[in-house]
């Protein structure tokens, strides 16, 4: 429908269609009798090679399918700025991620609830988790089937991940038949969110039988009242009083107003979310006064809040023999352990089919020689420190990337979270001496040693790295730096509602596909109750 004045209505507005954005579009279209219209400011991502290959998702980095974000450099990671992939495409991380399939420990949504997200738990997620999924183990009580993300393990994993299994087993810790099962304590084969050897995405998942060009809106055949509009990018959103009913786009590069009869739902994830607010007018009213935007709501917590998981680029060994080709999505085992300080995991780690760092790190340590070269790669998935995002400028028209915003998570900020991937590093060593791994290994290469003391504290600095799991921006409670309420309503906006990786107030301890995704699929329950 148009009105006379050139400005497109429909009943909701999703402004995102990343990887929550396409969920809950789905959902409300499949509803009833809706219409629904969803933003994207990607491409539609049909025909890219890489795209359905799980073995070249790595290759999507630092193209035009990524926005291209940098975390800001930092003295705790020796003054390096660290690579933040995000996908800038329709289906956002989850066609361009490593299609990770990961629901964490059931205590990191309890964490959630007690952070004032009242009625956001583990036992209040469990449905939306199962609702989404079809697992090639069939239903369970903590499992679904026939849902619309395919999730299997690898049917032929590489042997430097089955030797991850076995040595575990070797150094007492647990094999886990379902890494998602009601402990994730321990090794198991990774849950990846792939059929028949391509990848799975939200679009294949929740809008089969799409199709969209840049800048043209196109219905979804099997979802009716659903349009798909790609090439367009959020520009603000509109109000009338103290309700948000309408939101600026592109298209073709010329504004439209585009109205929404009952909401407005922002989808633009943890870096695009606040971002988005701030240049409509919600946050902090002195960041908004230094931008020179007038206050629309003073919610101090946009922006704030973020966090993401650290890691270490590989800890790497140089292989006895060739280790083939790459499998699956280059990696296939994973494993979850206890730092000193941790009553559920907090240490995580996975193997990589071949080098896992950046150029310097390689040329350092020479990894660029001859031989096979392959990587376990620990991360803190329980860190404590947090940062923030920052709107440096709305001089641009929003689509530079990273040069507009200040994204910085502060890493290893907190002591601790040092210390805890120090002791993660001495696990990776005992696990690369167990029989599993000496009948692969010819020799550490990255570090060549096991490291103590300072040269352990430096080699964490110096090749930390980022899991790319940012989340927290816009935080879901009833406290003062809360965005949104447990209904994911933008406090003192009526019309508004966000639901993605932004609202997550405490992240949990494993890959937030998943996560976001369910978040996504209550989000739909809730704007069906009104």
């Amino acid at each position: 429908m148009v009105h006379a004045s050139g400005a497109a209505e429909y009943d909701y507005v999703v402004v995102g269609g990343g990887t929550a954005g396409c969920v809950l579009a789905a959902r409300l279209a499949a509803a009833g009798d809706v219409t629904v219209l969803l933003i994207e400011a990607g491409p539609d991502g049909r025909g890219v090679a890489q795209i359905p290959d799980p073995a070249l998702w790595g290759s999507l980095r630092k193209t035009s399918l990524d926005w291209g974000y940098d975390y800001a450099p930092s003295a705790h990671v020796a003054g390096r700025a660290i690579a933040l992939p995000r996908g800038r495409v329709l289906g956002g991380c989850s066609t361009t991620g490593a299609m990770q399939w990961d629901r964490g420990h059931p205590g990191d949504y309890d964490a959630w609830e007690r952070a004032g997200a009242a009625g956001w738990n583990y036992q209040a997620l469990l449905p939306y988790f199962r609702r989404a999924e079809d697992w090639e183990g069939g239903a369970s009580a903590l499992r679904g089937e026939g849902g619309p993300m395919r999730v299997e393990r690898p049917r032929d994993p590489h042997p430097v991940a089955v030797a991850m299994l076995d040595g575990a087993a070797e150094l007492g810790l647990p094999v886990l038949d379902d890494a998602n099962g009601a402990d994730n304590r321990g090794a198991a084969l990774a849950n990846l969110n792939v059929a028949a050897g391509r990848r799975h995405s939200v679009v294949d998942g929740y809008l089969a039988g799409h199709h969209a060009g840049a800048g043209r809106a196109d219905r979804v055949p099997s979802l009716p009242g659903l349009t798909v509009l790609t090439g367009s990018m959020a520009v603000r959103l509109c109000f009338t009083g103290d309700r948000c009913d309408a939101v600026v786009h592109t298209v073709r590069g010329a504004a439209r107003v585009t109205r929404a009869r009952r909401e407005v739902i922002v989808a633009l994830g943890a870096i695009g979310t606040p971002r988005l607010l701030i240049q409509s007018g919600i946050g902090d009213p002195a960041e908004l006064g230094r931008l020179g935007v007038p206050v629309r709501a003073a919610l101090p917590g946009v922006g704030r809040n973020l966090q993401d998981h650290p890691v270490l680029a590989g800890l790497h060994f140089r292989a006895r023999r060739r280790i083939g080709l790459v499998r699956d999505n280059g990696g296939g085992a994973v494993l979850n352990w206890c730092s000193s300080r941790a009553a559920r995991p907090d240490l995580h780690a996975f193997v990589v089919q071949g080098r896992h760092t950046d150029p310097t790190g390689a040329a350092r340590y020479k990894l660029n020689g001859g031989g096979d070269i392959f990587a376990i790669a620990p991360a803190l998935i329980g860190s404590r420190s947090t940062g923030y995002l920052r709107v440096r400028s709305l001089a641009g028209d929003g689509d530079g990337g990273g040069d507009e915003v200040e994204i910085q998570p502060n890493f290893l900020a907190e002591p601790a979270d040092t210390q805890a991937l120090a002791e993660s590093m001495d696990l990776i060593m005992d696990l690369a001496g167990t029989r599993a791994y000496r009948a692969l290994i010819d020799a550490p290469v990255m570090p060549p040693a096991r490291l103590a003391g300072a040269d352990k504290v430096r080699f964490i600095r110096e090749h930390c790295a980022a899991l790319c799991h940012p989340c927290g921006t816009a935080a879901m409670g009833t406290g003062p730096g809360a965005v949104v309420d447990p209904a994911l309503r933008v406090i003192g906006i009526g019309g508004l509602r966000i639901a993605d990786a932004s609202v997550i107030p405490v992240i949990p301890r494993c890959d937030i596909q998943a996560p976001v995704i369910a978040i996504a699929e209550r989000a739909a329950d809730l704007i069906g109750e009104g």
